[in-house]
């Protein structure tokens, strides 16, 4: 019979020792070792933890939710694969909450957050005490997070009501519609974040949502929608890649 303390190293999961003490019990979720070590320690080490155990990544958080679900999976969205994580343990743990850390400041990781199904949100400038807010609110069933935060929330929610009734293929933000332009000519993350400028993780998150909103699972499904004009506005959407934008009044103007 294996010990405890083998099983851990194989698996990805470290468990701290139960202590005697009341308070949530708690998986962190990150792929970098030092970050992820020193973020359970010090949760070890306050006094509202209870069991703190840890997870490299979405596989081994869901093993470790198999032996025991914590009040609260922590899950590190600053490495990339953020929303993939979330996924899988919301697929293993779907009542389970999870708070999202390391969030940045931008509307489009904080809907795709919400999306993903996070029930609280830790941005990169968060304290230690707002962590603790943040976990004892989801604890309670509640979602905290900021006034901006709450903001692009309830102007994406009205987008969504005003889109309740439309086809799912129609629902893609012009930006999602952009990203699927450019993987329909076969980039790669890389390179649409170059020529979008913005981050590589941006982009997957929006890979991640165009492909659930058009229902299918891989990139080439995706183009093809595309080209079977399953996507609206095509036309639109090619000159927005050669170079042709339009503006809010439905006014083509030419990129600088």
């Amino acid at each position: 019979m294996e010990s405890a303390s083998s099983s851990s190293t194989e698996t990805g999961i470290q468990a701290s020792a139960v202590r005697p003490r009341t308070g949530p019990s708690l998986l962190v979720v990150d792929g970098t070792q030092i970050y992820r070590e020193g973020l359970a320690d010090a949760l070890r080490a306050a006094s509202w933890t209870c069991e703190v155990r840890t997870a490299v990544d979405g596989p081994s958080a869901v093993h470790a939710i198999r032996l025991a679900v914590p009040d609260v999976a922590l899950v590190n969205m600053a490495g990339g694969d953020g929303l993939v994580m979330v996924t899988e343990i919301r697929g293993s743990a779907p009542q389970m909450p999870i708070v999202a850390l390391g969030v940045t400041d931008t509307e489009d990781e904080v809907v795709a957050c919400a999306e993903a199904g996070v029930a609280g949100f830790l941005a990169r400038t968060g304290t230690s005490d707002d962590l603790e807010r943040a976990v004892m609110s989801v604890v309670r069933g509640e979602t905290l997070c900021s006034p901006r935060a709450t903001a692009m929330l309830l102007r994406h929610v009205t987008a969504l009501a005003a889109r309740r009734n439309e086809p799912a293929e129609t629902c893609l933000t012009p930006r999602e519609r952009e990203v699927l332009i450019l993987i329909e000519q076969g980039k790669t993350n890389k390179q649409i974040a170059r020529e979008l400028a913005i981050e590589v993780r941006t982009v997957k998150n929006h890979v991640h949502n165009l492909l659930d909103k058009l229902r299918v699972r891989r990139r080439g499904e995706a183009a093809a929608c595309l080209r079977e004009a399953r996507v609206p506005s095509t036309q639109v959407l090619r000159g927005v890649a050669a170079g042709t934008r339009k503006d809010p009044r439905g006014v083509p103007e030419p990129s600088a």
